[in-house]
């Protein structure tokens, strides 16, 4: 069964989650999942079920996400105030160490947390998603404007979710799930996903690393991921067949075996 959880966070942001805790689960290991910029935690709840019987699983609600009333100041929706979200929930869970499964943004928060806190990292899943996007600042500004021709979130959750090679069962899911959050906040996150460097912090990573990413994603191709495989020194790279940005959702029992067989032969 998936539990909604909420808390503050230092700032004053609220933060939420949706756990996923059976009773045969291994009380020592957790993982974490991070949602992409157009998305809300529910985007993980083949993952929660898949896994939730046998680990702690949640399934984090980023500041600013739609999800959690009420928005945020947009000036605390930063890559600062992502990772601590994740914090607090760690902390919320009573959890010290984790495992993140971060998809697009997500996996942008794995990195800018990695820099605060890697001691709290058991391993990292990095899915669809990019240490430095290609002239990210021009892309981001693209959205922005994009935003403002659409005139409002939910005919531009529309116009997006056809750019995303999405399985046509997934179209109603996306632009829901997209349509919820407000123009502030989402503008405010999309400047926080398309504009940060990690490229440095790659090769200080030590803990064990999947790279994943769908086989149909034109937001965040191949070379992306093989960039960040490339720097990171023993990470695993695998491509989600029959899948587009966010594998997880797109091809579930695909993206589930991948990660079930990293967390088997990693951890």
């Amino acid at each position: 069964m998936i539990a909604a959880i909420r808390c503050a966070v230092p700032d004053g942001a609220i933060v939420g989650a949706r756990v996923a805790r059976g009773e045969r689960r291994r009380p020592d290991r957790t993982l974490l999942f991070v949602h992409g910029v157009g998305s809300t935690a529910a985007i993980w709840d083949a993952q929660l079920t898949a896994f939730g019987d046998e680990l702690t699983c949640a399934a984090i609600e980023l500041r600013g996400n739609g999800a959690i009333r009420p928005d945020p100041d947009p000036s605390l929706v930063t890559r600062a105030g992502f990772a601590q979200d994740v914090l607090s929930i760690a902390d919320a869970l009573d959890v010290e160490r984790f495992t993140l499964v971060g998809c697009s943004l997500g996996g942008v928060v794995a990195f800018e947390l990695w820099q605060r806190a890697p001691e709290r990292f058991e391993a990292m899943v990095i899915l669809g998603s990019f240490a430095r996007y290609p002239e990210g600042q021009r892309y981001a500004d693209s959205i922005v404007a994009a935003v403002g021709a659409a005139g409002n979130m939910r005919e531009f959750a529309q116009r997006r979710a056809a750019q995303l090679a999405l399985p046509p069962a997934r179209m109603t899911e996306t632009i829901e799930q997209m349509a919820c959050k407000s123009v502030p906040c989402y503008l405010a996150s999309t400047q926080a996903t398309w504009t940060g460097d990690y490229l440095a912090v790659l090769p200080t990573i030590r803990a064990p690393v999947l790279v994943a990413y769908g086989e149909y994603d034109a937001i965040a191709p191949p070379a992306l991921s093989e960039e960040i495989a490339t720097r990171i020194a023993g990470s695993t790279l695998a491509m989600i067949e029959k899948a587009g940005h966010v594998a997880n959702a797109d091809n579930p029992a695909e993206f589930n075996r991948v990660l079930r067989e990293f967390l088997k032969e990693k951890i």
